[in-house]
């Protein structure tokens, strides 16, 4: 006796419904068709803003630790007055309370570009593109741990299980690429404090997480296919894959692990193409390879972290942070030995910060890149011991660049030791609110329905960086 196909039985044989789409596209690459249209309701699909944007993408320059403001973009003359003496105002409860004398900037201070910017002999690199920048001396933070603190600056909030900044960007705007996460995150061996979490979904669909991409010729694991199976055998493997997907999701409805984890199984088919060619540097020319300091080894790790960061950009990805490299002690975050490894840290990223800059401008895409740098709170214009500066979240410095933001500017003041921040205070959620304006969003509306209310990124706060935008 014949019986009907059920719906079931129907997606199983055919592969209809939500893995057909996707297939059509990988079909392509095989040869077998022709139809390049992206899957329904493919998670990685560009979206529109909700006017028209200045920035298209973010590159994140994390300088994870803290840099210390007032020996990079905030110089204090007053410093240097009381340097050795007894703090002459009020010290706050700092992170270990080790309490020194005050403590004048080892470097001096130069007048940048037509704008005069100043900037630390620390990053005479950098200083050199003073009219690209739009430094804000005025940056607070709601902590002054590093865990907390890199959540706060990361998801807008101090603990861990919200969305990452980059995981908003991506759920806001999807990606242009088709081949590569929309969310990257350029690894050179060390994590900040908070772990992965800092990349984290939280409770977008979890296609939005931040894919962490290793430093080096293989940034990814396992990305090559196996040894010892035909394209016929791995076609047949992915046409099973794609049955099976299909009858768990009709089986089980919507789920958002599920469609993550197809999502990712296609995309990682695709990485397989796009990522060794996305890590090859060869086809880089010399000049471009020396401009980022890939002929330098104190400057090549983070300098091949910036080139890829350019590459990234350049086929469609919307968000890509970068961390500090590994050179043997805890990143910018001197409690001790402050001349040493604030200079060993400045010297691994300042030229290669400067070459991203300056190649992103003369490929004309910072038009359309916005570039931040900083970190997650400044130092203290005390000692910590002799030579040390303990965590700082009243006053410290970031900046951006390109992306519809105004060169050349200096935004926001902290008093006469660079302390606390006392005109144009900017919080992290003013400076969020601020980025993803630039991309085409009204912060307030870019929210997602979770636990009975809309959230977003900037929460009930952030207001915009006026004097900052083009």
């Amino acid at each position: 006796m014949h019986f009907p196909l059920s719906r079931r039985e129907m997606l199983l044989r055919t592969a209809n419904g939500f893995g057909a789409a996707a297939l059509a596209a990988l079909l392509e690459q095989d040869g077998r068709a022709v139809d390049a249209a992206r899957p329904p309701n493919d998670p990685f699909a560009p979206k529109k803003p909700h006017f028209a944007a200045k920035a298209k993408s973010v590159i994140f320059l994390f300088m994870d630790g803290g840099p210390s403001q007032v020996d990079t973009f905030d110089p204090k003359p007053a410093l240097e007055k009381y340097h050795g003496k007894p703090f002459p105002t009020k010290v706050e409860p700092t992170q270990f309370n080790n309490v020194g004398n005050t403590l004048a900037s080892p470097w001096k201070f130069k007048k940048y570009g037509q704008c005069g910017m100043p900037v630390s002999d620390l990053f005479p690199h950098v200083g050199a593109r003073a009219d690209d920048l739009a430094v804000i001396r005025s940056m607070v933070a709601n902590f002054s741990e590093h865990t907390n603190a890199n959540y706060f600056w990361h998801s807008g909030h101090g603990q861990q299980g919200r969305p990452s900044f980059g995981s908003w960007v991506t759920y806001g705007l999807g990606s242009e690429s088709r081949d590569l996460p929309g969310f990257v995150v350029l690894g050179s061996g060390l994590i900040p404090p908070g772990g992965v979490d800092c990349f984290g979904n939280g409770f977008l669909p979890a296609s939005y997480q931040g894919s962490i991409f290793r430093n080096g010729a293989h940034p990814v694991a396992d990305i090559t296919p196996p040894g010892g199976e035909s394209a016929k055998t791995r076609t047949a493997k992915r046409d099973l894959l794609r049955k099976l997907d299909a009858a768990a999701k009709d089986k089980f409805g919507d789920s958002d692990p599920l469609d993550a984890a197809i999502a990712n199984y296609e995309l990682a088919f695709r990485m397989q193409t796009a990522v060794p060619e996305l890590a090859d540097l060869s086809k880089e020319t010399t000049e471009t390879q020396k401009l980022y300091g890939l002929d330098d080894p104190k400057t090549e790790i983070f300098g091949r972290q910036c080139l890829v960061a350019r590459r990234l950009v350049q086929r469609g990805v919307r968000f890509v942070e970068l961390l500090c490299p590994n050179l043997g002690h805890d990143r910018w975050d001197q409690h001790s030995n402050l001349k040493r490894g604030h200079e060993e840290n400045a010297r691994a990223v300042d030229k290669p910060i400067a070459g991203l800059l300056a190649d992103l401008k003369r490929t004309g895409l910072l038009n359309e890149t916005l570039v931040i740098w900083g970190g997650e709170f400044g130092r203290t214009p005390v000692a910590q011991g002799s030579d040390g500066r303990d965590h700082n979240p009243f006053g410290f410095s970031m900046w951006m660049a390109g992306g519809g933001t105004k060169g050349g500017t200096i935004y926001g003041e902290t008093d006469d030791f660079g302390y606390h921040a006392v005109k144009d205070k900017v919080q992290v959620h003013d400076l969020h609110a601020t980025a993803l304006h630039l991309l085409g969003f009204d912060h307030k509306k870019l929210t997602y329905r979770f636990g009975g209310r809309d959230m977003r990124l900037t929460d009930v706060h952030g207001e915009l960086i006026e004097k900052v935008l083009a």
